[in-house]
């Protein structure tokens, strides 16, 4: 067993170092790429690993989330879709078409009950600066646009995942092989004792405790 969880490590470790540096090829599923991280933003101090599947076909981009070491699954029970999920615990995924540093973007969140946020953001300063427009397009039916998200929780194993998918055609973006996205992807923590405070855990640190800021997005590119 030792054995085992040391391999573990030793694979999470080098899926981090991996993809550290943002670049990621995503093929057609079923063949999935994975990017994974395990520091807080900004500090880079110590968080449970996460790790996020993707792959895509002519329609969609398919996500498989995995929280790890999770001992809280803090939600609202109260929330429904579009509501602050972000507040409690929450996996999280910013993506935009193109490989521009974006200044409009899909937010998409999922909790450990299986509630989903699901918005654009409007955020031309690209780094949500103090005094500019700041704005967010809820998309109101997202089971009926095609979107899909299937949650299990673990407790014994102290993990949750969410299986995504979400509809390419939001972005103009069908049949995308060979085209270049910019996307994000993060993670909160907290608990009952702990809440309002989180930690901020993420892929591609931001700097500064704002998971809004687009120059720091990762490049992904459907192959």
């Amino acid at each position: 067993m030792f054995k085992g969880l040391l391999a573990f490590g030793a694979y999470y470790a080098a899926l981090v170092a991996s993809t550290s540096d943002g670049s990621v090829d995503v093929p057609s599923c079923p063949a999935t790429a994975s990017v994974a991280f395990t520091t807080a933003i900004p500090s880079g101090t110590p968080c449970p690993l996460t790790r996020i599947d993707l792959c895509h076909t002519s329609t969609t981009l398919n996500l498989v989330f995995t929280a790890y070491n999770e001992t809280n699954f803090y939600y609202n029970q109260d929330h429904k879709t579009n509501d602050n999920i972000w507040a409690y615990e929450a996996m999280e995924a910013f993506i935009a078409k193109g490989s521009d540093d974006p200044q409009t973007y899909l937010e998409y969140e999922v909790g450990p009950n299986n509630v989903t946020f699901n918005a654009f953001i409007y955020n031309p300063s690209r780094v949500r600066r103090e005094g500019a427009p700041m704005d967010q397009a809820f998309i109101s039916d997202p089971l009926g646009d095609g979107f899909k998200a299937v949650t299990r929780l673990d407790k014994l194993a102290g993990t949750w995942t969410t299986e995504s998918q979400i509809p390419l055609a939001l972005f103009n973006g069908e049949a995308s092989t060979g085209s270049v996205w910019r996307m994000n992807f993060f993670r909160t923590i907290t608990s009952a004792s702990e809440f309002p405070e989180q930690k901020l855990c993420g892929w591609r640190n931001t700097g500064e405790a704002n998971f809004h800021v687009t120059p720091a997005f990762g490049t992904i590119k459907f192959v």
